[in-house]
């Protein structure tokens, strides 16, 4: 079974409904790390020192090969990452090993022969 890593990086308002879009479109779980910065294109803007960008979440998300670019586009479209600046990205890399997701490559393994 081949993996695909996918890290999203999404307003923090917008996390559950991710979460939910990649759950349904097959990712079996994730790993969310609350409380990300990041700047893109233009500084952030501050007020007395302070920052006024939103808080940012990373999602981390195995999910196998075959549904990765499916997940890939609910993500970003529930996430409106084309649709406005500043909401988010969403990249995905190769997997060369992974431990600690055998009791789940049964259920991975139903569910492809489903699909297909």
């Amino acid at each position: 079974m081949h993996f695909k890593m996918i890290m999203v990086f999404v307003e923090d308002d917008k996390t559950d409904a991710v979460m939910k879009a990649s759950r349904e479109a097959g990712a079996t779980g994730a790993t969310v790390i609350n409380n990300a910065r990041g700047e893109g294109l233009k500084k952030a803007k501050t007020f007395f020192g302070l920052s006024l960008e939103t808080q940012r979440d990373v999602i981390l998300l195995l999910v196998e090969e075959h549904l990765s670019r499916h997940i890939l586009e609910e993500i970003a479209r529930v996430g409106e990452f084309d649709a406005k600046p500043g909401t988010g990205i969403a990249v995905q890399v190769d997997v060369e090993d992974a431990l600690g997701v055998a009791h789940q490559a049964k259920q991975i393994s139903d569910d492809m022969e489903e699909l297909l």
